[in-house]
């Protein structure tokens, strides 16, 4: 039994449990987290809420089949320590007067959090992006086209993609639904089309990757890993992973 010392540590491990079991019981979770079961129900209906899960008459289930893509709001709660590593590596990186584009997903989000006080000029390809770099008082914020895709609301479609074309940028932060030797994927053929035309329209591609999505491959292929000038995950990934990616044709840097 593990107790949980605040109501963000107690949601990450229900979040956890009920995908890796696909259902649980709410007693079993007031085990897990060494909380009442009062507790997890009241968890229980606000992750319900959020989309995050499905709740059910003593227990909640996963709303993620096989081969889908996480809804946001699960990823958003997913290895965020590391994800805020990998940001601040990406963060700095980046120049004062660059132009970059920023891809959509949780792991680019912490990167936009960390350009809120740099001089930049950024295009974000996500809403939840562009609303944390509205009103940024030194950065210069580029709206592009495009459709949002619910929940995600990753901006797709040829109005995005003519932004895209329109533009070049100094640098691309690409994120990714799996990675390795074999490529970069994305679990979408919308999102994969505006994560190749973000490649395209860059002078340097940094793709952003938690450990887990070297072990992922999903369901739409966007680019070669040559195609990456840089991959930067954390400590946590396996040498055989850096290796194979170094072999494949870029530079890998651990935060």
């Amino acid at each position: 039994m593990a107790v949980m010392t605040t109501t963000a540590d107690r949601h990450r491990h229900i979040v956890d449990a009920v995908h890796q079991a696909g259902q649980i019981s709410v007693a079993r979770l007031a085990e897990l987290t060494g909380t009442s079961e009062m507790t997890v129900r009241r968890d229980l209906d606000q992750l319900a809420e959020q989309g995050v899960l499905e709740r059910y008459r003593g227990g909640a289930r996963s709303l993620v089949l096989r081969g889908q893509e996480p809804p946001f709001a699960v990823r958003a709660h997913e290895e965020r320590e590391a994800k805020q590593r990998i940001a601040a590596a990406v963060v700095e990186m980046l120049a004062d007067g660059e132009a970059v584009v920023l891809d959509s997903g949780t792991t680019c989000l912490e990167v936009a959090r960390l350009m809120t006080a740099r001089r930049l000029t950024v295009m974000p390809m996500s809403l939840h992006a562009a609303n944390v770099l509205t009103g940024a008082p030194q950065l210069r914020l580029l709206l592009p086209g495009g459709e949002p895709r619910s929940g995600e609301l990753a901006l797709i479609g040829p109005l995005a993609q003519a932004s895209l074309q329109a533009l070049r940028f100094d640098t691309a932060i690409i994120g990714c639904c799996g990675l390795n030797a074999a490529g970069l994927t994305a679990y979408d053929l919308d999102d994969a089309a505006i994560k190749r035309a973000m490649i395209a329209s860059a002078h340097r591609v940094i793709a952003v990757a938690e450990p887990a999505k070297f072990a992922r491959t999903a369901l739409a292929h966007v680019a070669p890993v040559s195609a990456l000038s840089m991959v930067i995950t954390t400590d946590e990934a396996s040498q055989d992973d850096l290796t194979n990616l170094t072999a494949a044709g870029t530079i890998v840097r651990t935060a």
